[in-house]
C-alpha cells in the first residue's frame, strides 16, 4: 500500500478544488448568489453568502493543504445535504436530481476523509510527525 499513499491527497484535491472555484464565483457575483438564496426562501440570504463563501472557499483551501480536514470535511458533508435539500430538492426536475445525487456523492466522500484523515502528503501527517519526534526525544 505504500506506493498508493498519493491516493489521499489526489481525493482531496479533486473534493478541494471544485470548492475553491465555487467559493470564488461566489465572491464574484455576490448579488445573483444572494438573489439565487432568497429565491429559494432561506433566511438571511446575505449571512447565507458569508457561511457558503466561508465554506466552500475556507474548507476547499483546508483540504488541498492538508490541514484540520477532519473538522473541515465534516462541515463541508453537512453543508453538502443542507445544500442538496435546500437547493436540489425539485426530483421532477432531472437536472435538480443529478445535483441532489452529486452533493450527496460529495458529502459520500468528504466523511471519508472525516474518518480516515488527510493521509500523508498534508499538513496534519506533517505536524503529527513533528509532534512524533517531539516525544520521542
Amino acid at each position: 500500500m505504500e506506493s498508493y499513499k498519493f491516493l489521499p491527497l489526489l481525493g482531496r484535491i479533486l473534493l478541494g478544488a471544485p470548492f475553491v472555484l465555487s467559493g470564488l464565483s461566489k465572491l464574484g457575483a455576490y448579488a445573483a448568489t444572494v438573489g439565487y438564496i432568497a429565491a429559494m426562501g432561506l433566511p438571511l440570504p446575505p449571512l447565507a453568502f458569508i457561511v457558503a463563501v466561508v465554506i466552500e472557499l475556507g474548507g476547499g483551501l483546508l483540504l488541498l493543504s492538508g490541514y484540520r480536514v477532519r473538522f473541515a470535511s465534516i462541515v463541508m458533508a453537512v453543508f453538502c445535504l443542507a445544500t442538496a435539500v435546500s437547493f436540489h430538492h425539485n426530483f421532477g426536475d432531472q437536472n435538480q436530481m443529478i445535483h441532489f445525487l452529486k452533493n450527496v456523492m460529495m458529502a459520500g466522500g468528504l466523511l471519508q476523509i472525516t474518518y480516515f484523515g488527510a493521509g500523508a502528503f498534508g499538513l496534519d501527517a506533517r505536524a503529527a510527525s513533528r509532534a512524533s519526534a517531539l516525544k520521542a526525544s
